[in-house]
């Protein structure tokens, strides 16, 4: 709530109310609207808690009405005056103050407004690039500036939650070097130290590694990190995480301090959260929904039909069994009747996604089949198929035969697309963990394999003989917390053995000379007793961006960037003069 204390004003505006009828009070904040009546003049003052109706009677008023004839929007203006309640029938029922106005009895002009270039209420309709280039009028608007006061909410109520787990917050630095963490650095020209250069965290990883080796046990940040990445609704160049991390602890430690955590966030914001937390591992996830952050709160799961076409003399599946691919199938219920320009669409979908297209089968709601590979199907098989993927008279089943990996992700991105045009609901804060991710992940594009989190991922003890042999077949201590088929936040257990950290790292391919220059100083930190550790960092604006049901992070943000990256307020990226890249030793061809 905005204090009234260590200002010009005695109350804000929200917090007048029939409790305050009678009192004199001093206002200060902007003119909303202006509505002149002829013998009266009704101003709507604004501050950051709330509206509310300022009336300027030409008897009472005095010198002030001939203010308020003069004031326009956007005005700053202090309001002296008397709290009344309304007259009956005037009362206002969509304002928190709707029952009371004030009397003004003196106004004072504390500065004047240009025409803003877009109303400054709820609900407008103008274009995101204008309000962002003028975003410091956009954050005069009620639902931005509540989206701001519930960030900090949220961030607030970590820190509480975390401080009474015996969490103790600590700065990491934001001038660092250089490592692999799977996003380009943003780099930094170094003026004392020619040709080289700083890199901007991509999160505070190692050093909260270093911390638990530094007996901190039990650190938490709320971090700026930065990745020079292309940009989407729930992704910036910069960014804030709950950065934690702790020590002598397993999974299950973390995976119970987070519930709890969580529960208390949500409670502060008037959700519920039921604890435990459901558990899905990767392989499950993958399988059923075609993501490692599933939406659960509806159906439309994956269902393997590799078995119904085992001896299938379907050129396409035959061949992809034979490569050891699966057949894998999702039923819309309710679109078998669609368009073949609506599947058309869909089948598009899936080249774009990867697939080399897309096999389906409609029955139709009258009872047909209709389909351009159905042809190729026994009626056994087509029995099969339909008990398989359950579908009925007026359902589509959509098929994609393909790699597993392919077949899963391909159908993946069609369940979103098919949720969104059969107008499936999707409501409440759908959460729950997704456990044993794979160690690592082939990167067919470089010829090697990368890290599937990140480099100092803790595998599975009984799978550590395998990271030199069978890279693929190895799971990790990694989870993530899935919230509405978003990832809100990922950790894991690290590895804190000096030797099994370089094994990691050469895996990836990095040469013993390249583990010295780019990690020594962690493998030297591991070799002086370093503890288990582990630990989890959640994305702020991405949990506040579905706390406060908006669609993009954007709307959370103070000052975001668009999807270019650039601000188009003060213009950034931008050139620098030649004294500057002097200065740092550098030249732009």
């Amino acid at each position: 709530m905005l204090d009234a204390r260590y200002s010009m004003r005695s109350h804000t505006a929200g917090s007048l109310n029939k409790a305050t009828v009678g009192e004199t009070v001093r206002l200060t904040g902007w003119v909303g609207k202006r509505r002149d009546h002829g013998g009266l003049i009704f101003l709507d003052l604004r501050d950051r808690s709330g509206i509310v109706q300022c009336t300027f009677d030409p008897d009472a008023s005095g010198a002030a009405f001939v203010v308020a004839e003069q004031v326009r929007p956007e005005w700053v203006v202090m309001l002296d005056g008397v709290v009344r309640e309304r007259p009956e029938g005037t009362l206002n029922p969509a304002m928190p103050t709707g029952e009371i106005e004030v009397i003004i009895t003196a106004a004072t002009v504390l500065n004047r407004s240009e025409t803003p270039p877009f109303e400054i209420e709820a609900g407008i309709d103008t274009d995101e690039l204008t309000r962002m280039k003028w975003r410091y009028l956009d954050i005069r608007r009620p639902e931005v500036a509540a989206a701001l006061v519930l960030r900090d909410r949220v961030s607030q109520r970590f820190r509480k939650s975390l401080e009474t787990r015996g969490f103790i917050e600590v700065e990491t630095p934001i001038l660092g070097r250089s490592t692999p963490e799977g996003a380009r650095d943003f780099i930094v020209p170094s003026r004392m130290s020619p040709g080289k250069f700083y890199a901007l965290p991509q999160s505070p990883q190692l050093f909260k590694q270093l911390l638990m080796v530094g007996g901190i046990e039990r650190y938490y940040q709320i971090a700026r990190c930065f990745r020079d990445e292309d940009l989407r609704a729930d992704r910036q160049p910069e960014f804030t995480q709950i950065d934690i991390e702790m020590s002598f602890v397993e999974v299950n430690d973390i995976l119970q301090m987070m519930e709890d955590v969580m529960r208390e966030i949500m409670h502060e914001v008037g959700h519920d959260l039921p604890v435990p937390l459901p558990r899905m591992t990767w392989h499950d996830a993958m399988d059923r929904f075609g993501s490692d952050r599933p939406d659960t709160r509806f159906g439309l799961e994956l269902v393997d039909l590799s078995g119904v076409f085992a001896s299938s003399e379907f050129k396409v599946f035959a061949g992809a069994l034979s490569s050891g691919g699966v057949i894998k199938a999702i039923t819309a219920t309710g679109a078998g009747d669609w368009s073949r320009s609506r599947i058309d669409a869909l089948n598009q979908l899936a080249i774009d996604s990867g697939a080399k297209g897309l096999a389906w089968v409609a029955f139709t709601g009258d009872g047909e089949v209709k389909s351009p590979v159905s042809k190729f199907f026994s009626a056994e098989e087509m029995e099969a198929l339909r008990l398989a993927t359950g579908a009925k008279a007026g359902d589509l089943v959509c098929m994609v035969a393909d790699a597993r990996a392919t077949a899963n992700e391909v159908l993946g991105v069609l369940r979103l697309r098919l949720a969104d045009e059969l107008g499936i609901e999707r409501t409440g804060f759908d959460t729950l963990w997704v456990v044993d991710f794979p160690m690592f992940k082939y990167d067919a594009g470089e010829d090697r394999w990368a890290a599937n989190h990140h480099p100092f991922t803790l595998p599975f003890a009984e799978h550590e003989e395998l990271v030199e042999t069978d890279p693929g077949a190895v799971l990790s201590y990694a989870y993530d917390l899935v919230m509405n088929g978003l990832e809100i936040g990922g950790g894991t257990l690290r590895i804190h053995n000096p030797e099994l950290q370089s094994r990691v790292l050469r895996r990836l391919g990095l040469e013993q000379d390249e583990i010295t220059e780019k990690f020594g100083f962690l493998i030297e930190a591991l070799s002086f007793g370093a503890p288990p550790h582990g630990g989890i960092a959640l994305g702020l604006d991405r949990l506040v961006m579905l706390l406060a049901g908006s669609q993009s992070i954007r709307d959370v943000i103070a000052f975001p960037k668009t999807s270019s990256g650039a601000d188009p307020m003060t213009q950034a990226p931008d050139v620098v003069s030649a004294r500057q890249l002097k200065d740092v030793h550098l030249r732009v061809d």
